[in-house]
Parts: structure tokens; sequence; C-alpha cells
């Protein structure tokens, strides 16, 4: 019995937990997958210096999200 009052109190205070805290925030290398993997793809194949158009919009996503690139 004791048992499965301290697993009720324990579920009972992860999820108080939960509840308060902060909402995680995107990291920079999750940011704008499709862009990134356009842009990767290019510079593997192309060479940097022929793909700056897909830079600047990765650059422009990653902006657009609130990363000071």
């Amino acid at each position: 019995m004791g048992n499965q009052i301290s697993q009720n109190v324990e579920a009972a205070s992860t999820g108080t937990a939960k509840a308060n805290e902060e909402p995680k925030k995107l990291k920079a290398c999750c940011a704008c997958p499709e862009t990134k993997k356009v842009r990767d793809a290019c510079i593997i194949e192309n060479g940097e210096e022929n793909c700056q158009h897909l830079i600047e919009a990765h650059k422009k996503c990653m902006r657009d999200l609130g990363f000071n690139i």
C-alpha cells in the first residue's frame, strides 16, 4: 500500500515540475531544416561560391526565427 501512495505523489510532483518549466527554445542546429538541407547539398555538390543564394536564404530563415546570424 505504501508503495502505491509514493508512486502517486511522485507522479503528481513530476507533472507539476513540467508545468513550471520554461518552454524549450529552438536550437540553431534544428532551425530551418528545409533551407539547411538544400544549402548543404548545394555546397557539397557545387562549392560554397556557387550557392550564395541558398546560404542567404538559410540566413534569412534563421534571422526570422530570432537567431543573430
